[in-house]
């Protein structure tokens, strides 16, 4: 069965909010508000409005290039697909690879403008784990703004533009692939309850592909704390965007959290936790997103024969 552009676009968001640690309720919440906020536009206003909001709760998922109705005979799917490896699907495609799409993790064009709009999410997270939503929102404004300011001068389209030139398909899947893992990552820690730090980095070295970075020199690592201490309330910090505040540490160590799982944590972070006495544990960026994708490619090849080939990072480990 064949598979279209947009149906592989639908399988990541679907996949998103299936796996999203918030309420659908409070999916439905962000996704009415887009619309009412297009409903306050001036009429001169509404041309920059990014409708895919009215569906889709996630600002760095987009299709960046392609007509959604295209088919997809085969994608080379990446964690950062640049114009280098924009260059190797076309090399690919003459070598007679039937690739279509480039399926990249981190967003590009407009998911990669509106990154920072996936941030306020962290927000509902921390408030899961006690954190009073109103210090939660006051906390992650400042951050998503810094991230916003921080994006705004980046070459957003130089990928996406190579792409088209060649005449190819670009989509990106970035916080649908970071609920997947989030969730996987939480679910998995919770079934094989680690009693140590160092147990927590071996359960993790069990996933196949924590098992590879860790194979590759990257693997899962405790980065504050001590090995043979009890973890205590384990939390999986994975999603939302990129890094919240060190301050946001604070308040979750106040609410009982024990030890932090992330992909990855700035020497900010690492300085913070021990100050607190929260364990922080890198499970690894690249694997981790890697994981998140792969989540979601047994979801799109459930879908229909399509070939998938993995570079930038990608490594294919198949749950289904």
């Amino acid at each position: 069965m064949s598979v279209k552009l947009k149906d592989i676009y639908r399988i990541a968001v679907e996949k998103g909010i299936a796996e999203d640690a918030r309420d659908r309720s409070e999916i439905d919440r962000v996704l009415a508000n887009a619309r009412k906020a297009y409903d306050k536009l001036d009429e001169d206003e509404r041309e920059f409005f990014d409708a895919e909001k009215f569906t889709n709760p996630y600002s760095d998922t987009r299709i960046s290039v392609g007509d959604p109705e295209s088919e997809v005979r085969g994608l080379l799917v990446g964690i950062d697909m640049e114009v280098g490896e924009v260059l190797l699907a076309d090399r690919l495609r003459e070598k007679g690879e039937p690739i279509d799409l480039i399926f990249a993790h981190h967003p590009e064009g407009l998911g990669f403008a509106g990154v920072h709009e996936v941030m306020y999410m962290q927000a509902d997270l921390w408030a899961a784990q006690g954190v009073g939503i109103g210090a939660a929102d006051a906390l992650i404004e400042p951050r998503a703004q810094e991230i916003r300011r921080k994006v705004m001068p980046a070459n957003h389209y130089r990928a996406v533009d190579a792409a088209e030139l060649l005449g190819l398909l670009m989509l990106s899947c970035h916080t649908p692939a970071d609920n997947s893992v989030n969730s996987f990552v939480q679910r998995f820690l919770d079934e094989e309850a680690p009693g140590t730090l160092t147990e927590v980095v071996k359960a993790l070295r069990t996933v196949p592909e924590y098992a590879d970075a860790a194979r590759k020199g990257y693997g899962p690592a405790l980065i504050s704390g001590n090995g043979s201490a009890r973890p205590g309330r384990i939390v999986v910090d994975m999603t939302g965007g990129t890094e919240g505040p060190t301050s946001a540490l604070e308040r979750l160590s106040a609410a009982g959290v024990g030890t932090l799982v992330g992909m990855h944590y700035s020497e900010e972070h690492r300085t913070k936790a021990e100050e607190l006495k929260v364990n922080l544990v890198i499970a690894g960026h690249v694997s981790s997103d890697t994981l998140g994708m792969n989540l979601v490619l047994d979801e799109v090849e459930r879908a229909g024969d399509v070939v998938v080939r993995c570079t930038s990072g990608m490594v294919r480990v198949k749950r289904t």
